[in-house]
């Protein structure tokens, strides 16, 4: 009799180095394996379209030159599955539109015992408006956070800073987006998502700044800075520890599920996360403020089989493929005669 072979699947993955290390660990490739699932690294100084086939192309690279080999290896192999569509991507990398999806899911229901929303924010893109506290301040008030309009991943986009009056914008440059900064007893809730699994984690973020303390303090500091804000105050091992009681408890894991649903959807991305803070002022009050793809998933514990359940899903046609529509893919490829002719139909997308 003969033995019936397990159909095995292939990922071939396009990511910087850096994300290479810490995702593509042996304990991951190992446990794809074991599913019949292979990993196998793109070699990107080659046309993708000359490697594989993969059954799926998993990747965090940008630009117009990847986009377009993107394209050809969908025109090639048109059953390919990709993650994700450049398109979605690159709305998480201008921080205005990274936030207003959040409004598109707010006909969710809140849950019975908690609200969410996003803190209030503007972009500036003139300098002289900054010192010009009426072309900005509508809804605004001492202390903002600053933060470069554009979330590219890059060390340039995580240069933030905290303003406590005019004077903290004197270096500033523009454009940059300013929000409101929020009270949140100094503990953030970053939410993993995986396809349909969402995991919630919780990590130390800023102290809180009393009315007492904002008329004791000008200029700006840089987030790096502020931890170090109340040190002659407290033991940050002390203050912590509160991390562990009742006043930082997890959100309700249904409205973080809704909402992590509501994004997956809005957004068209299987692999993002986002961060979450509790207003202490209104206590049942949660508001996302940064939403990233492909984020560090190492750091989430038992990332491996998390992933390679997703792996499975998404090759198994188990995971919810409406993101990877006609309309979605024929958007990507244009209109391209086929594998091998020029691309004279495809639609003028700049890069990522």
């Amino acid at each position: 009799m003969a033995e019936i072979k397990t159909k095995r699947f292939s990922i071939g993955y396009a990511l910087l180095l850096k994300k290479q290390k810490s995702f593509i660990q042996e304990s991951l490739v190992n446990l794809a394996k074991q599913r019949g699932i292979d990993l196998i690294k793109i070699d990107t100084d080659k046309p993708l379209v000359d490697q594989g086939p993969f059954d799926c192309v998993l990747h965090k690279l940008y630009g117009e030159e990847w986009r377009k080999q993107l394209q050809e290896y969908l025109v090639c192999n048109p059953s390919a599955i990709v993650i994700d569509f450049p398109d979605a991507i690159e709305r998480l990398h201008n921080r205005i539109s990274m936030l207003d999806v959040v409004s598109e899911i707010e006909e969710l229901k809140d849950d019975e015992t908690a609200s969410f929303g996003v803190p209030k924010q503007v972009v500036v893109y003139e300098p002289e408006k900054l010192k010009d506290a009426k072309a900005w301040s509508e809804g605004l008030k001492f202390p903002v956070i600053a933060k470069p309009l554009v979330a590219d991943g890059s060390a340039k986009s995580h240069k933030m800073l905290l303003i406590f009056s005019t004077e903290g914008f004197d270096e500033l440059k523009t454009p940059t987006v300013l929000q409101e900064f929020v009270n949140h007893g100094g503990v953030i809730f970053k939410v993993y998502v995986v396809g349909k699994y969402v995991k919630c984690v919780k990590r130390k973020s800023l102290p809180d700044i009393t009315e007492e303390k904002l008329d004791r303090l000008s200029g700006s500091l840089s987030f790096s800075q502020i931890s170090n804000l109340t040190s002659d105050e407290r033991n940050d091992d002390k203050y912590y520890k509160m991390m562990d009681s009742e006043d930082a408890a997890m959100p309700p894991m249904s409205l973080i599920t809704n909402i992590a649903c509501g994004l997956r959807k809005a957004m068209k991305l299987h692999l993002f996360n986002f961060d979450v803070i509790r207003d202490t002022k209104a206590g049942n009050r949660y508001l996302v403020i940064d939403i990233n793809y492909f984020p560090g998933y190492a750091k989430m514990p038992g990332y491996e089989s998390v992933l390679a359940d997703f792996f499975w899903d998404v090759l198994n046609k188990k995971e919810d493929q409406s993101f990877n529509c006609e309309k979605e893919l024929m958007k990507l490829v244009g209109n391209n005669g086929g594998c091998g002719e020029e691309d004279t139909g495809s639609p003028n997308v700049s890069s990522a």
